[in-house]
């Protein structure tokens, strides 16, 4: 293990992204000399293949994601790559060498640490890059619609922000599970949206949406809500009193409020919080049922291998910019060999 570990991390310092203040993406910046982490109890040493880009990201930049790192700090935490240090107190640890999916702080950079309990490894003949999604996007995807949306056959689902990482696996896990799609994305983005199988898209910016989605539904059973003050009072509106679910994950327009009034005079709906990492620690159960069906979706080719945009490391503060803007959709990586 030693020699193994000798010959792929015999270098003390990486390339990694070093956020330098909560002034947002700009203040990205490129290292070469950042320290290699080592592998505390339970933790993995990871050498990164691939680095998912997400708006938590964005949101740690600016200091407005809850629990998030002070800069300075290298940032990203979702990445795909090879074991190649072990810390101690794991049971039953993965062979060195084995390529993981995870979350851990640090992933915009070629080494990184990762929770032993919350790595997956990379589905047989998929790249890296191919991997990121699975316990983030996937997964939260997934947690929307089934253990909090409770999705039957049949429902009424609207996906918000449905060109980008979430809204991409929840259009197609909600085709999947027999729902009817109502999505919503910039118009540019339509035609990515439609093929993977929404029933319908309507431009997130009409100023007539709650009325069309009224319209075209009679009220939806279920909502995925992470834009925030652009659409929260459309999803409200929408919803099916009493039964309807609106399920919260993100805010990426700002954020909206809901007052207890709100729910007993006016909005009558189920309203749910969801935070993938949270659930992971507070309902370890409930993610690992997660986990253990999105092995199966995959094994069933619901969920294909991803196709993220990567990108070379030194591009990524532009990316998180694009992301901040609304300009980008699908899944964005980062290598940071390149």
């Amino acid at each position: 293990m030693e020699i193994y570990e000798q010959q792929h991390t015999a270098e003390q310092t990486a390339r990694a992204l070093v956020q330098r203040s909560h002034r947002g993406p700009k203040d990205l910046t490129l290292t070469t000399d950042q320290r290699r982490p080592t592998p505390g109890p339970g933790e993995y040493l990871i050498r990164v293949g691939a680095a998912g880009v997400n708006f938590a990201d964005v949101m740690q930049t600016h200091g407005t994601y809850g629990g998030g790192p002070q800069a300075p700090y290298v940032a990203g935490f979702e990445a795909a790559g090879e074991i190649v240090g072990v810390g101690p107190d794991i049971d039953s640890p993965l062979r060195l060498g084995t390529h993981v999916v995870g979350a851990g702080p640090g992933a915009f950079a070629q080494y990184m640490t990762m929770p032993a309990a919350g790595v997956l490894p990379v589905p047989s003949g998929w790249s890296d890059a191919e991997a990121l999604g699975l316990v983030l996007n996937w997964a939260t995807a997934l947690a929307a619609l089934k253990p909090l949306g409770e999705i039957e056959a049949g429902d009424t689902v609207l996906v918000h922000a449905a060109a980008g990482g979430v809204g991409q696996a929840a259009v197609r896990l909600a085709r999947h599970y027999g729902a009817r799609v109502i999505a919503t994305a910039s118009s540019a983005k339509h035609d990515t949206v439609k093929a993977l199988g929404a029933d319908v898209v309507l431009d997130s910016a009409r100023s007539d949406l709650t009325e069309e989605i009224t319209r075209l539904t009679g009220g939806v059973d279920l909502v995925l809500e992470s834009v925030g003050q652009a659409t929260f009072d459309v999803s409200l509106a929408v919803t099916k009193p009493f039964t309807g679910r609106v399920v919260v994950f993100g805010a990426a327009s700002g954020d909206a409020s809901l007052s207890t009034h709100d729910l007993v005079f006016t909005h009558q709906v189920q309203v749910k919080g969801l935070h993938i990492g949270a659930l992971a620690t507070a309902a370890p159960s409930i993610y690992r049922s997660l986990l253990v069906e999105i092995e199966a979706l995959i094994a069933q080719g619901v969920y294909p291998p991803g196709t993220p945009q990567v990108h070379p490391l030194a591009e990524g503060p532009a990316v998180l910019q694009q992301l901040e803007a609304g300009q980008t959709r699908g899944k964005h990586a980062l290598d940071p060999w390149r």
